[in-house]
């Protein structure tokens, strides 16, 4: 590709050049649009026009309202858009056809398509998207972290209580300011109006903390309630809009109470981690502390406070409880630097604000750009093809089990959306045709960011084009999933199914070929192949010229790379692995092996056995078990190794009334959840112990949560612990040679 700038395509940046669009938000009949110009915003507002998308105008007939209609071309269902006055007119439209037709914006059957965002719609319709022609650096940010105090009794801190007040507020920005408001020095209600004073002084784009939305901004402003402060935040000195609202990670889904401030965002980086962590799967914890620690972000002098120390570092050491609040803002505003310059560069993309392009799904983002690009060409949009959309995904294999080495890893680069574009797959119900050459811009668009990136010599500019060709990379690999998911207007389930069929067809062709070469498959993990090299192959340069020569083996477009190499393999069972590098290095993957729901001291103990099987040390395992025996016994491990954290999927209400229906089994963490004087959401974890006697005692009934553990008088139940500890040993009994006394 030429070296054009990135963002001249349409279909993928929208059809309007404005540059320096900071926010949008509705303003009556206009969208108000924030435009930075160096340190100053200024606000623009522009008509709109909202709509909705019909199958027919008739539907909408008797409503009452003016309305005009555009009607579109093409075989898409929804060939009508109806334009209305203002907003409201708009949602009463949405209300009249849900009770007209009996169908809710969100059945995929619906003979209507709502959106419910406003500024989403202006968006789409304007081709307008926010940040065109800024870096990530010019984005005005500001952190800010709260401590706050609890009463004696209780074990978390309440704002609804009197005396559990806020002891201290710290903010710091990407300017480098920062200052920490301390109750030694104001009332909490002087402090609250002076974080607002803040705010508005140093006009931040972006609000940002760890946790932000269901404890910071809560307690915020439950206290600003009770002082009588008010959060003038807003850039027209508004307060912040609140509502409860739902975010879904992969599996897992987080109730929260949304804040929305008028021409800024709230970034949380909590969320921001959880997302990251879908793939690597790899964090201990989702607390500040623990994910600035797991990139590397923690200062050497980082000070860290227990939550039971803040009163008394308040009341006796100030200046300790100081430092801990910068830290805490400090590693906040370094996370988000590291996690959320790609939404920032897909906020260019999508027409979607900042703060929403984060909490919608990849499917929606892309399915997004196709209604953009249909509307703006007057053509009609296709009504989600519904259904499950199941169907036979990639193929994965366990050839081999336990020990092997050495093993080559090689990988499919961008296994589907490279066989979309080779076999020309693409959705029946596209009548523009836009899929296939928009996922091929994104690729074109992928290789000129990476290669600007490695021309680059200016840092900032390095940085800039790694965040842009990861971001196209995450866009491209993408598009399978968009295909298979049929909630969403051009997705098509069979030409997705086709694509894994293809995926499957190229890995065991691939296996055929190593086995013909004399290599021996391992494992398979949908779009790469461990395998152990044949003789010969012993070297990183023959090693790459192998994975090479069965590259070429394959149809033009479908390159394999060689993506490590290592001295042993610990093969479990599918998706189940454990990795010896030549340089001492180890990797463990697989919820088996080393789940995050399982205790630490568990995850410790397995990951030492796994060690001593791949260095070919099995005689040790008995001794590392006599070890964590042993530490049991003699109460070492701190209660957070022996502790189970659990992750709420749903409420405790909700909870509640399916174990009084019997539609599910009772839970330990639930019904510690039930009985805190926390109120807990589905999203929050529940760290607990197991107390009472004897191996096989109902943990429910016998439960507490970590943060009431008295190591003084240790009440664990070392019978369930060294039971948990012998089942976790018996899973490598069939890997340990049978001569081995241990398993006897």
């Amino acid at each position: 590709m030429n070296d054009v700038e990135l963002e001249k395509s349409q279909v993928l940046f929208g059809s309007d050049p404005t540059e320096n669009i900071v926010a949008a938000v509705l303003a009556g009949r206009f969208i108000r649009l924030f435009l930075r110009t160096g340190r100053k915003v200024v606000f623009r507002d522009d008509p709109f026009h909202p709509f909705m998308l019909l199958e027919a105008p008739d539907l909408i007939a008797d409503f009452g309202r003016p309305v005009s209609f555009r009607t579109l071309s093409g075989p898409g269902e929804y060939r009508i858009q109806a334009v209305f006055q203002d907003w409201g007119d708009c949602m009463a439209a949405r209300d009249f056809l849900s009770r007209r037709t009996g169908k809710t914006p969100s059945a995929p059957d619906a003979p209507y398509l709502f959106l419910s965002d406003p500024v989403h719609q202006h968006l789409l319709v304007t081709g307008k998207t926010l940040f065109k022609g800024m870096d990530f650096g010019q984005l005005r940010r500001l952190a800010l972290d709260i401590e706050t105090d609890c009463s004696e009794g209780f074990e978390f801190s309440n704002p609804e209580r009197e005396d559990d007040r806020i002891l201290s507020i710290a903010v710091m920005d990407s300017d480098g300011y920062q200052e920490v408001l301390s109750g030694h020095s104001m009332g909490e209600g002087p402090m609250l109006e002076r974080l607002g004073e803040i705010i508005r002084e140093r006009d931040p784009d972006v609000l940002e903390g760890h946790n932000i939305f269901r404890f910071d901004l809560e307690y915020l402003r439950v206290r600003a309630a009770r002082s009588g402060a008010r959060l003038s935040w807003g850039r027209d000195g508004s307060e912040p809009k609140v509502r409860e609202s739902r975010f879904t990670i992969a599996e897992r889904s987080i109730d929260y109470p949304r804040y929305d401030i008028y021409g800024r965002h709230v970034i949380d980086t909590y969320f921001l981690a959880q997302i990251h962590d879908i793939g690597a799967r790899d964090m201990e914890s989702y607390g500040l502390k623990s994910v600035a620690a797991h990139f590397g972000l923690s200062a050497p002098e980082r000070v860290y406070l227990d939550r039971s120390n803040i009163r008394e570092a308040f009341e006796n050491d100030p200046e300790t409880l100081r430092r801990y609040n910068l830290d805490d803002v400090r590693e906040t505003l370094a996370l988000s630097g590291l996690l959320s310059p790609s939404y920032f560069l897909q906020t260019r993309i999508f027409p979607y604000s900042y703060q929403n392009c984060i909490i919608r799904g990849a499917a929606t983002r892309i399915n997004s750009l196709f209604i953009r690009e249909y509307l703006r060409q007057g053509v009609a949009v296709p009504r989600a093809p519904g259904g499950n959309g199941g169907f036979e995904g990639g193929y994965t294999d366990v050839f081999s089990h336990g020990v092997v080495g050495p093993v080559i890893h090689c990988d499919v680069a961008s296994l589907y959306p490279s066989l979309i574009l080779s076999h020309g797959v693409s959705p029946a119900r596209d009548s523009l045709g836009l899929f296939l050459p928009l996922l091929s811009r994104l690729r074109d668009f992928r290789l000129a960011a990476k290669r600007k990136m490695r021309e680059a010599t200016d840092p900032g500019a390095m940085e800039h084009f790694s965040a842009l060709q990861q971001t196209f990379k995450v866009l491209i690999n993408s598009f399978y999933g968009y295909l298979g998911s049929p909630l969403h207007n051009f997705s098509d389930p069979e030409a997705a199914a086709l694509t894994a069929r293809l995926g499957r067809d190229t890995i065991m062709a691939m296996i055929a070929w190593l086995q013909e070469q004399n290599a021996r498959p391992v494992e398979i993990d949908t779009d790469g192949v461990y395998f152990m090299p044949p003789f010969g192959v012993d070297s990183p340069e023959s090693e790459v010229a192998f994975v090479a020569r069965l590259s070429e083996t394959l149809p033009a477009g479908i390159d394999v790379e060689a993506d490590g190499r290592y001295r042993s393999m610990f093969s479990y069972k599918s998706k189940n692995y454990a990795l010896l590098g030549f340089d001492g290095s180890v990797q463990v993957k697989g919820s088996a092996l080393k789940s995050r729901g399982m205790e630490r001291y568990l995850r410790d103990f397995m990951r030492a056995v796994i060690c001593c099987l791949l260095k070919g040390e099995s005689a040790g395992i008995n001794d590392v078990y006599e070890e964590y025996g042993r530490r049991l016994r003699d109460h070492q491990f701190q209660i957070s190794w022996l502790a189970k954290t659990e992750t709420l999927g749903e409420s405790p209400a909700t909870y509640r009334q399916k174990v009084a229906k019997g539609r599910r089994n009772r839970s330990a963490a639930y019904e510690l959840a039930g009985r805190s004087d926390h109120e807990y959401r589905a999203g929050d974890q529940v760290s607990y112990y197991v107390t009472g006697s004897g191996k096989r005692v109902v943990s429910y009934e016998n439960c507490k949560l970590v943060s009431s553990y008295d190591p003084a008088r240790p009440d664990v139940n070392l019978e369930f612990y060294l039971d948990r500890l012998a089942q976790a040993r018996e899973k490598f009994s069939s890997f340990v040679e049978r001569e081995n006394s241990l398993f006897s």
